[in-house]
């Protein structure tokens, strides 16, 4: 007997054989040929009449019919399970069991020979991947990190239109329109994890639209795009930061190269726009930033399903100069670390939510885009030939909501906010003191051919509402951006856009040739582009 059929069988010989009590003397000779004489194994354990489900052995005999059909019972259609069991059933019983065990194993061995071939490849396969695998396990880069790559390529140009633009400005550029120019950003995305549940985040990054209008070169700065970068050709690590849970509420960021915005617990916006200035429903003073050294924490309530509402609170900070050992103009922490705090607290899901955040911010740390230089940061030059910094507090509101499949009815991403600058008493007057900016946009998913998507935004950017000593400024402008984005493959799309930027030197249009030109009481700037992206 082969080493299988004796595993199979010994479980159940052994058991059938150790109540044995009767020896040669007491054999019944009528017993044993009745039980030998039936011919039909026993299919079901309900044909023995004296067999039920409380007796202790009902399981294993009922398992023995079921799984290997070689128990048989007395003609009488009896088992009679009290009864000592003799030799010679014993043999009986064993023999019909390795019968059906032999013609099981026939059975296999047939169907084994009439798939040789099939089996054998399967084998030849098996075996490549087995050493496909070793041979990638050899070679990989790492187990703990995945590489994730976006490339973007942007072929545009801008205008600008209003009073006298034909003019030379006072370097000697004309500003009638800017040439036509091709542009790229690559970034790549090094996320590793420890734990399955943290991730350690490097960004490498280089682009060349540092002498591009989209990369802020040309006359007006809200210009800049989102996806542009002025690193000139050269690959630099642009973030680096680590994120890691505690419990089951709690996320902290710990980063030698982060912004405040990726440390918040949600997003406050869903638009996703083509102008930086439109970023997180208005890049403006609260949520406007500049890459330093910082750190976070974000707490989310729990609930059972993820689309029930929850509240979520953030709070962080970042120091543009932490870097810099000079305590005069860097450090963490300190008066001169161009430093940012900013503290948010949201209730929603993930189809729309409501927000309100806070930041104060130190001179010299980006504040957002705006009307003017002055606009733009919060270090500024004060009226006059002297300079002055001034720190802020600000105040800013979110919405989104967006519906629950694409559709003809589109997302919705609303935002208002409100900056106050804490100005030093040498400020001299017409230096700002307020400012107030606010967006709204739109998204449709699935435009026109699923998979595509169409949006489009309109924005008051940043303007100076209060200056010292002034009356109120007509500081005023607009911002307009309209987009679609064809999605070619899963990796591909191709994003056609326009934009226009109505005032964006606010009061200071016409006020001298690089605003519009000498006497220019109209300015504006026309941009359109075509935006390629490949995801790898």
């Amino acid at each position: 007997m082969k080493l299988f059929q004796q595993l199979l069988v010994a479980p159940a010989a052994l058991g059938l054989m150790a109540p044995m009590a009767a020896n040669a003397a007491d054999l019944d000779i009528k017993g044993v040929s009745d039980y030998s004489a039936s011919s039909e194994q026993v299919t079901s354990i309900s044909q023995f009449q004296d067999v039920y489900p409380t007796d202790w052995a009902y399981q294993a005999l009922s398992n023995l019919i079921e799984r290997y059909g070689c128990v048989a019972g007395y003609p009488s259609g009896s088992y009679l399970g009290n009864r000592a069991m003799t030799r010679f059933e014993a043999a009986a019983l064993l023999n019909a069991c390795l019968d059906r065990i032999t013609e099981v194993t026939d059975e296999l061995r047939r169907l084994m020979q009439e798939f040789e071939q099939e089996l054998a490849i399967l084998k030849g396969r098996v075996d490549g991947l087995e050493a496909r695998v070793g041979e990638l396990e050899a070679t990989q880069f790492s187990t703990t990190t995945k590489l994730v790559g976006k490339a973007h390529m942007v072929l545009g140009g801008t205008s600008y239109t209003g009073d006298e633009t034909d003019d030379l400005t006072d370097d000697g550029d004309y500003l009638g329109t800017d040439a036509l120019t091709f542009n790229y950003t690559l970034q790549l995305d090094l996320n590793t994890s420890f734990t399955g549940k943290d991730l350690l985040y490097t960004r490498l990054k280089t682009g060349n639209f540092q002498d591009s209008a989209f990369g802020g070169k040309g006359y007006v700065k809200p210009a800049y795009l989102n996806v542009a970068n002025n690193n000139g050709d050269v690959l630099k690590v642009d973030k680096l930061w680590y994120t890691f849970p505690i419990g089951d509420s709690f996320t902290a960021w710990v980063g030698a190269k982060i912004e405040n915005y990726y440390m918040l617990g949600s997003a406050p916006s869903v638009y996703q726009p083509i102008l930086k200035a439109f970023k997180l429903g208005g890049n403006y003073g609260v949520y406007g930033a500049s890459t330093g050294q910082g750190l976070g924490l974000a707490w989310k309530s729990q609930v059972d399903d993820p689309m029930d509402a929850r509240f979520g609170i953030s709070a962080n900070y970042v120091a543009k100069e932490g870097d810099n050992g000079d305590p005069s103009d860097g450090g963490v922490g300190n008066g001169n670390s161009k430093g940012k705090f900013l503290a948010k607290i949201d209730y929603g899901n993930p189809q729309w939510q409501v927000s309100a955040a806070y930041a104060y911010t130190q001179q010299g740390m980006t504040q957002g885009f705006g009307t003017t230089d002055g606009g733009a940061s919060v270090y500024s030059k004060c009226r006059g030939t002297s300079s002055c910094g001034a720190d802020s507090n600000g105040v800013a509101f979110r919405a989104f909501w967006q519906p629950d499949e694409p559709g003809l009815i589109p997302s919705f991403s609303v935002g208002y906010d409100f900056t106050d600058y804490n100005l030093p008493d040498e400020a001299a007057d017409g230096t700002r003191e307020q400012s107030m900016a606010w967006f709204a946009g739109m998204m449709w998913k699935d435009a026109f051919i699923e998979g595509n998507t169409l949006g489009a935004a309109v924005s008051e950017l940043q303007w100076v509402t209060q200056q010292k000593g002034d009356d109120t400024p007509d500081d005023g402008n607009m911002a307009f951006e309209l987009w679609y984005k064809f999605q070619v493959t899963d990796n591909i799309s191709v994003t056609p856009a326009v934009f226009y930027l109505s005032r964006p030197f606010g009061e200071k249009t016409g006020s001298a040739t690089k605003y519009g030109g000498a006497g220019a009481d109209t300015f504006g700037t026309f941009g359109g582009l075509v935006q390629t992206t490949f995801k790898f």
